[in-house]
């Protein structure tokens, strides 16, 4: 079910250095940057012809997808399924042994992504909306041996669960990225007034990074380990609501981005025991319009986005580009934008933003974003008929 359009990038009119991607007005217009174009940075121009394939569709609300070695791909379906796709565009049944998802609202199965060493172990790893009884749920995250058939998931166990459980099926996370021995999983504060401050209490995994090793033991140089009365797999605190997440190529540094409120998405460096300020400081304001926490965008406690929107793109996943077929893209950020909806890429020197650019910006919401073997970029659309988007250069 191969479809192919094609998206002309770059015109002969040259767009200023000061330009920025056209967005609308600010949320929280009273703020400023603490630092040149940590928000707005200069548009940057794609000189580029990319074609937009549609590899398949027909999936409902897919969240999470993994590019097997072979090239075929494991994807993620909200309401519970896990799916194999041939490169194709084949869709099988559902995997069997996935576990037991709590669908409803913002929760359902999540994320996925395989073991380093994959081709032997046949490990992936998924995070998905756990039932924890009475009608509540928390973010887990879980390994499993998948078949060689790639029908059957088995030796299924959780190596997180939040604590505690919420009666809220709002702001799960959640992303499992995997790196050097251990696994890094996001998760988010579960969005009501009653539970967002949870994402400053060390004792609750709330609007958290948590680290465990990938059987899920906790590393005896976590942060907080020898914190009285705080939980042992906490990286880093004060998250929103992580959707994206992962390791810079160049650096092995962990990044991650995350939903803002009305205004102050962020893309935010990660580093061990820092605070990240939310609910006390946000470059957004509340979807009433409201002052967040402290009302002030920033304070000497809390570190600094590297980058932030206002308005927002409502951030799925991210990878750092890492391929051949995109030459002049290696290490920019892309993006998936659930609203307006795009293929959002950020080139950087250093740790600072230096220009965005929106790309495939009809094809709606985007919620995540994959590389293949050979360059193309993948894309999730999330809705009742979901595809699978690869995008590539050349007409």
């Amino acid at each position: 079910m191969l479809r192919t359009t094609t998206i002309l990038l770059g015109t002969a009119l040259a767009v200023p250095a000061a330009a920025q991607v056209e967005q609308g007005p600010k949320n929280a217009p009273q703020f400023e940057p603490a630092f040149e174009n940590q928000t707005r940075a200069p548009e940057v121009e794609t000189e580029a012809e990319l074609s937009v394939e549609t590899v398949t569709d027909g999936l409902v609300h897919p969240w999470g997808i993994a590019v097997l070695p072979d090239g075929d791909y494991l994807v993620t379906e909200r309401a519970g399924n896990l799916r194999l796709v041939t490169r194709d565009g084949e869709v099988g049944e559902p995997i069997s042994g996935v576990p037991e998802v709590v669908s409803r609202d913002q929760g359902g199965l999540l994320d996925v992504a395989l073991a380093p060493d994959f081709e032997e172990s046949r490990v992936i790893f998924l995070t998905y909306a756990k039932p924890m009884g009475s009608d509540q749920t928390a973010t887990a995250a879980a390994r499993g041996v998948l078949s060689e058939d790639g029908t059957e998931l088995t030796e299924v166990e959780d190596i997180f669960v939040q604590n505690p459980p919420a009666d809220n099926a709002m702001h799960f996370g959640s992303r499992v990225v995997l790196d050097d021995g251990y696994a890094y999983i996001t998760t988010g504060e579960h969005f009501t007034e009653t539970y967002r401050d949870y994402a400053q209490d060390l004792d609750k995994t709330y609007g958290k990074i948590v680290r465990v090793t990938q059987d899920g033991e906790i590393p005896d140089d976590n942060p907080f380990v020898d914190t009285e009365g705080a939980s042992d797999e906490i990286w880093t605190l004060g998250h929103r609501n992580i959707q994206g997440a992962d390791i810079r190529p160049e650096t092995g540094e962990l990044w991650a981005l995350e939903h803002g409120p009305a205004g102050g998405d962020e893309l935010n460096l990660i580093q061990p025991g820092e605070n990240y300020g939310w609910p006390v400081v946000s470059y957004g304001v509340t979807y009433d319009g409201e002052p967040v926490g402290s009302g002030e965008p920033r304070s000497e406690e809390f570190v600094e986005p590297r980058y932030y929107w206002d308005p927002v793109i409502a951030p799925g996943g991210f990878v750092f580009y890492d391929g051949e077929m995109f030459a002049d893209w290696q290490g920019d950020v892309l993006a998936s934008s659930l609203v307006p909806g795009a293929l959002v890429r950020l080139t950087l020197d250093g740790d600072t933003v230096t220009g965005e650019d929106r790309l495939v910006t009809d094809q709606g919401r985007i919620r995540d974003v994959a590389v293949d073997q050979e360059g193309a970029i993948l894309l999730l659309t999330d809705k009742e008929n979901g595809e699978i988007l690869r995008v590539t250069t050349g007409g």
